[in-house]
């Protein structure tokens, strides 16, 4: 019973590997994630329109409205090929009303361990915040590949990830608050970012005015600075 159980725990470690490893390519792909605050449902399809036509077919849908979880379920409904999270995941309840909906991954503020350890144990890939080497190092005590780095700009920056990522060869980032396209591409520029999350393409107040066109065009903007890093990166 005892190698049973372990052969069946050792193929969902598996299976879950495979699932984020196929979320961080794709997230690798885009480079940059829009991290999305949506107020009113009505603004969840144009808003999947709008990044689509930009030509960043993701989005994290953040936890901090009420709207999130049905916005997810338009979104996801009206785009299926959309890499879609769920973002500020304060609980565990959140996280289940999240996956209902049709988020792909779990992204959490900071490292909440019964969060984290509910995600493994039913194989949702998750994306915890982390801010010191301590956080990092219950990441990979976990077997986790990609932690969020947040507040990033606030928390020291590029300067900051490179000095605390040294030690943890293993583990890639996700970088986000204070990301813009004036330092996207710097950030970019260290090979442990997977993809940095941003919200400057689809701001609030351009959501709530219903300005799609110019979410769409700074979603292009964004994949060209993206396909800029990724060519100097190469050469």
């Amino acid at each position: 019973m005892g190698m049973r159980r372990r052969i069946c725990e050792g193929t969902e470690q598996i299976r879950r590997g495979m699932i984020m490893d196929k979320i961080i390519e794709r997230l690798s792909e885009y480079g940059v994630v829009p991290v999305v605050v949506i107020n009113d449902v009505a603004d969840a399809e144009p808003l999947a329109d709008a990044l689509c036509d930009g030509g960043l077919a993701c989005a994290e849908v953040t936890f901090r409205t009420d709207a999130a979880e049905e916005a997810i379920r338009v979104m996801k409904k009206a785009h299926p090929e959309m890499l879609i999270g769920a973002g500020t995941v304060l609980t565990v309840e959140q996280v289940e009303r999240a996956v209902e909906a049709g988020a792909s991954f779990i992204v959490s503020p900071g490292f909440d361990s019964e969060i984290v350890d509910y995600c493994i144990e039913r194989n949702i890939p998750m994306i915890p915040g982390c801010v010191t080497p301590s956080e990092v190092a219950q990441g990979v005590h976990r077997g986790l590949e990609v932690l969020k780095f947040f507040p990033a700009e606030q928390a020291g920056g590029l300067a900051m990830l490179k000095a605390m990522s040294g030690p943890y060869t293993n583990v890639k980032f996700m970088p986000t608050g204070g990301i813009s396209a004036k330092n996207l591409e710097d950030y970019l520029s260290f090979s442990k970012i997977v993809c940095c999350g941003g919200s400057w393409m689809v701001k609030s107040d351009l959501i709530n005015s219903k300005d799609f066109d110019t979410i769409r065009d700074k979603a292009r903007e964004a994949v060209e600075i993206v396909k800029h890093a990724r060519l100097n990166m190469a050469g």
